[in-house]
């Protein structure tokens, strides 16, 4: 089947992690943990695509020379 055997020796070590012989992150905690930080980085990427609006919308809301009369 030409398969090394390093990749023979990860899976095995993953199993012994999986059944609790070994300790280390299981199968399912890796692939929460990959899914947790795939969201906070989407959710960081929205954060700063709102900042940026709403910086945007404050130069925008102050225009130079105002229509503001002085006294």
């Amino acid at each position: 089947m030409d398969i090394s055997q390093e990749s023979i020796y990860t899976w095995r070590r993953q199993d012994r992690i999986n059944r609790g012989l070994t300790p280390g992150l299981s199968s399912g905690e890796k692939a929460e943990l990959t899914a947790a930080r795939k969201q906070i980085a989407d959710l960081e990427a929205e954060l700063k695509a709102t900042w940026r609006a709403i910086e945007l919308l404050k130069e925008s809301a102050h225009p130079k020379g105002g229509t503001r009369r002085r006294k």
